[in-house]
């Protein structure tokens, strides 16, 4: 009749250990009446009475074993959980069932005045079969608890260890993403150093700079969306070093949506697949637009340019890293609530709409 934790201060286990000795009384009190036929209401006092009874005594024998246990034991897990074995559960069992039958009975008897009757003071017969009846009641009971409350136990390990599995992919992805897009600016570096070398003096300053700004903001979780924008800022300064007049920028975020948290360098990925695919292959270049809308508890995040379009760029020696790595992180972020659509525009350019949970927690 008492659960593995019973004294536990999670409200949910409380309604619920509540609630199943109420429900142990009320098919205790159903038997009584079965079996004799009168006194429905009186019966079912007197079960609840008992049955909450045999609970709390219960409850109180287990949790002053585990406190005395934990002065020899303080770092035991399984004591911290209120549970000091089944060598212990079933002395507190066996005792609490025989006091909490007894005190039960008192209550109930002085709610309708009545003389009590004590299970102890019955004859042999009365006492055989109503000691018999509530100890394998109150084992059962227990045991029901027990399991309910490892199969619990084993719920929140496994959640635990899917959210660390998750979180860890998550870290390898963030972690591929920073070399790749010092890879690729690098190679952009390496070119400049050849056409123009007082710019690629300039645009390494930039580089320095950049790094300092986004490696460390980067190792974070999650951080505000001006702070996303402000390193695309960044990022886009150094694309200009290279392409000039070419490449023309427009990013667009509302104040509103200014402060709300969003995976670093998440846009990354998909301003450089515009610049690559999109607007380099284009002989007169073309405008690289990044917004942000909310949209119906939802924040769209759109990148998208005027550059050759979709499938119009001659083939490159690209992984395609970028838009997998993009979805990667968003599926394990938020699952099924993010997506990330490509569409083209006509009459030529590309547009990548990225659709996260408004109020996601991070």
């Amino acid at each position: 009749m008492n659960p593995a934790s019973a004294l536990s201060s999670d409200p949910t286990r409380w309604r619920y250990q509540l609630l199943a000795t109420l429900a142990i009384g009320t098919f205790v009190g159903l038997l009584m009446y079965l079996m004799r036929g009168r006194q429905f209401w009186v019966g079912m006092v007197y079960a609840q009475c008992i049955s909450f009874g045999i609970a709390g005594c219960i409850g109180l024998a287990q949790a002053a074993v585990c406190r005395v246990l934990r002065r020899s034991d303080p770092d035991n897990p399984h004591l911290r959980k209120n549970w000091p074995g089944w060598r212990w559960m079933v002395p507190c069992v066996l005792i609490g069932a025989v006091v909490g039958h007894e005190l039960g009975t008192v209550l109930a008897a002085s709610l309708f005045g009545h003389s009590p009757q004590f299970m102890l003071a019955g004859t042999a017969r009365q006492l055989l079969f109503g000691l018999g009846f509530t100890l394998l009641l109150s084992l059962a009971a227990t045991l029901f608890f027990y399991n309910r409350e490892r199969l619990h136990h084993l719920e929140v390990a496994h959640a635990e260890q899917q959210r660390q599995a998750a979180q860890a992919q998550l870290t390898a992805l963030q972690a591929q993403l920073e070399p790749h897009m010092l890879f690729n600016t690098l190679a952009h570096l390496r070119v400049l150093i050849k056409r123009r070398p007082d710019d690629a003096q300039a645009m390494l300053d930039d580089l320095i700079a950049y790094l300092r700004a986004t490696l460390g903001a980067s190792r974070t979780p999650m951080h505000p969306l001006a702070t996303e924008f402000a390193r695309l800022s960044d990022y886009l300064r150094l694309m200009q070093r290279r392409m000039g007049e070419r490449l023309r920028v427009d990013l667009q975020l509302p104040p509103a949506l200014a402060a709300l948290p969003v995976p670093p360098l998440l846009l990354q990925p998909l301003v450089e697949n515009a610049i690559q695919h999109g607007l380099e292959p284009a002989i007169a270049g073309g405008t690289l637009r990044v917004t942000a809308h909310g949209l119906g508890g939802q924040l769209q995040l759109v990148v998208e340019d005027d550059g050759v379009g979709l499938g119009a760029a001659p083939a490159s020696q690209g992984t395609g890293f970028g838009t997998q790595q993009v979805r990667d992180r968003i599926a394990n972020q938020y699952g099924p609530a993010a997506r990330l659509d490509l569409q083209a525009i006509a009459p030529h350019g590309c547009r990548a709409t990225l659709t996260l949970p408004l109020n996601a927690a991070p």
